[in-house]
């Protein structure tokens, strides 16, 4: 069966959702996240929805593909969220910061280190927490992505997927990556979109 006749209306085939681990939750759940919630296993994991994990992408991409590529930060701590968002800020062209947020990157015009984005991604609100909160400081609008356990206050738009597994990151960046290109214009169809998913995974 070809990939795009198995895929259906997803933007790639729930198999690869779940071959990746896209759906893998965490074993606490924060009421945040309820909404995308699939079913809790008997181990006490809780399973998201990779249906509303693809949808919430397509509205990522929309709302990315309004702004500027150099007005747009994307954020990461976790070892495994690096490569994917440098992968990805080196396609579109946007700014990215992995590893420690300094303080005062978003607040203080006066630090070595300030920026000025009009929109930013954020990789994990709970490791990222200084780069979230400086962002309601400045009101700019803010897309994470999220997991089982995590706390979407603040957060304009939710991208419910396990963003601590190397794989996942890999596979959900790749995808925001491809479809912002697409809404852009910038490629006409999947087959003008070279990088493959492999790129955006860190290597062990």
């Amino acid at each position: 069966m070809k990939e795009e006749e198995e895929k259906g209306e997803l933007l790639v085939s729930e198999r690869i959702y779940l071959l990746d681990g896209v759906h893998i939750g965490t074993q606490k759940k924060n009421a945040d996240m309820k909404r995308f919630i699939y079913r809790v296993r008997e181990d006490g994991l809780y399973v998201l929805d990779v249906k509303k994990t693809d949808q919430s992408i397509r509205f990522a991409t929309s709302l990315l593909a309004k702004y500027k590529p150099e007005n747009i930060l994307l954020v990461g701590v976790r070892q495994y969220a690096r490569v994917p968002i440098e992968k990805m800020s080196a396609i579109l062209g946007a700014k990215s910061i992995t590893g420690r947020f300094m303080p005062g990157t978003l607040t203080n015009p006066e630090a070595k280190q300030y920026l000025e984005p009009d929109l930013i991604l954020i990789t994990d609100p709970a490791v990222d927490e200084q780069a979230l909160k400086e962002a309601v400081v400045v009101g700019i609008p803010i897309i994470s992505l999220c997991d089982a356990n995590n706390e979407t206050k603040f957060i304009d738009l939710v991208v419910p997927t396990n963003n601590k597994g190397r794989k996942s990151l890999a596979l959900v960046y790749w995808l925001l990556t491809r479809e912002v290109l697409k809404q852009k214009g910038k490629i006409k169809n999947y087959d003008e979109f070279k990088p493959a998913v492999e790129d955006f995974e860190t290597k062990i």
